[in-house]
């Protein structure tokens, strides 16, 4: 599968969505690879999350293309949020805030070694993306609630600060990802994965080093969450 087939098969569920921190292949800028090489101990993704939520409309889906798989390893976990609202009481009222800068845990993106798996730009305008989302989000087209705050991105509620937040976001990101909310998937080469950003969290599992591992990755869709 090439570009052109990636690009048309993500059509089928929205049009290809833009990422501020990630340069595109050449041929096709809306695509980059995420690779992992042998000698890396790092990977992309290595967190639950849900993608770029401190953009003010992220993409609706995460599309996955499997180039080179290790020979063992490499999986990624998905976890449903529906589930994970159904099973909450806490915090669900709140709006919050996330950014690029991972301030809930603790650390600057700038300069992590995951940043070497695939090329980076914009790396110095972080500051410029912030956005505020409501914690409990309804999907537009089920019309279900699901749960959306994560420790990669989410650094506050409103009106409390990022020290008062910290507890509470750690917390429903436990919740968030118990076992019996999440699924496995196993790639090989050639797989095509697609989960909806508006109901599911995910997490590359980084268990394969010494071993090359290559994706395009492709966003699609671009929506303001409510």
């Amino acid at each position: 599968m090439g570009g052109d087939d990636l690009l048309r098969y993500a059509r089928y569920f929205a049009e290809p969505a833009y990422y501020p921190f990630a340069e595109g292949m050449p041929d096709f800028p809306q695509i980059f690879e995420l690779r992992k090489e042998p000698d890396q101990l790092k990977n992309v993704g290595g967190r639950w999350h849900s993608d770029t939520t401190y953009l003010d409309t992220p993409p609706i889906g995460t599309m996955l293309y499997a180039r080179e798989v290790p020979a063992y390893g490499g999986d990624t976990m998905v976890a449903n949020q529906y589930l994970a609202m159904r099973r909450c009481r806490r915090g669900c009222g709140r709006c919050s805030t996330a950014s690029p800068e991972i301030y809930s845990a603790g650390a600057d993106r700038t300069g992590r070694e995951e940043n070497k798996n695939m090329k980076m730009r914009n790396t110095d305008k972080t500051d410029g993306y912030v956005a505020e989302h409501p914690v409990v989000r309804t999907h537009p087209e089920t019309g279900r609630k699901a749960l959306y705050v994560n420790t990669e991105h989410t650094i506050r509620f409103k009106d409390m600060t990022t020290e008062e937040s910290l507890p509470l976001i750690e917390f429903l990101q436990v919740h968030c990802t118990r076992p019996e909310f999440t699924a496995r998937l196993r790639w090989e080469a050639g797989t095509v994965g697609i989960w909806d950003n508006r109901c599911v969290q995910h997490f590359a599992i980084n268990d394969y080093h010494g071993q090359r591992r290559v994706m395009w990755r492709l966003p699609v869709g671009a929506e303001v969450p409510v």
